[in-house]
């Protein structure tokens, strides 16, 4: 019978299971395979790539610890093409980067380039609802927070603001990249740094140019929508900067 993956063999040095991942993976890329879709079955698996039948199982095991397919088992059981969650992609994204020390500067160079574009894009995107979920989320952080508990609510609220934006941009990179920076945020500047005393002003700023943002976005201006976020990105980043000072400057005392 014809090989289903002919011309996507691997390179021989990978172990034979891993070369069967990585066909398989070409395969779904070069078929435009949908989730939900089966692989062969193991037999055929195994006449495929001349192997054993543990080495198939082996190979399937993989797929599915990588969030790639779901085995059913039975009659009618198999391996089902599965979409892989976004927040499986991002945590083993942010398990690498805890290691490489990114700072909260460093995420904002990156959210400088990335968040302009995102709101631009997503202007079109938005339906009332977002509109009105825009409006809540920033309403969230008029009042100054009676407690560390409202402060962290906060703050978790004007990231939300920008997953919304994110969610409705409609380019699939631009979407995950915009959500996965919110993600570094979460895990390596608000839970590190809301410890430090309240910066009200970083506050009040982000909740002016949120206010601005929801007014551009009511009157689908594109071009002032992309101003303001990118003042209010500028914003963000120079704060961290100040923020990120205090924090080293904190650590040195302790040290002392």
């Amino acid at each position: 019978m014809t090989k289903l993956m002919s011309g996507l063999d691997t390179t021989r040095r990978l172990k034979r299971a891993d070369q069967i991942v990585e066909s398989v993976k070409r395969w779904v890329v070069v078929q435009d395979m949908q989730p939900g879709e089966r692989l062969p079955n193991e037999a055929t698996l195994m006449e495929q790539f001349d192997c054993a039948r543990g080495t198939v199982r082996e190979a399937l095991k993989s797929l599915e610890v990588q969030g790639l397919i779901t085995i059913k088992t039975g009659p009618n059981g198999g391996a089902v093409l599965a979409q892989v969650p976004y927040p499986l992609a991002s945590q083993l994204l942010r398990n690498f980067l805890h290691f490489q020390h990114p700072t909260g500067p460093d995420i904002y160079q990156l959210r400088v380039l990335v968040e302009p574009q995102i709101a631009e894009m997503a202007v079109g995107n938005l339906t009332d609802a977002d509109l009105a979920e825009l409006n809540r989320l920033t309403e969230l952080c008029a009042e100054a927070p009676a407690n560390l508990e409202e402060r962290l609510e906060q703050r978790i609220a004007e990231l939300e603001f920008h997953n919304v934006l994110a969610d409705r941009c409609g380019n699939p990179l631009f979407a995950f990249l915009g959500r996965f920076l919110n993600d570094l945020i979460k895990d390596l500047v608000i839970y590190k740094k809301v410890q430090l005393p309240e910066q009200r002003e970083f506050s009040e700023a982000n909740l002016h140019f949120h206010r601005e943002l929801n007014e551009a976005f009511q009157q689908r201006d594109q071009a002032h929508v992309k101003q303001l976020m990118t003042e209010h990105m500028l914003s963000a980043q120079a704060f961290n900067v100040e923020l990120e000072g205090q924090l080293v400057g904190g650590l040195l005392a302790a040290r002392q």
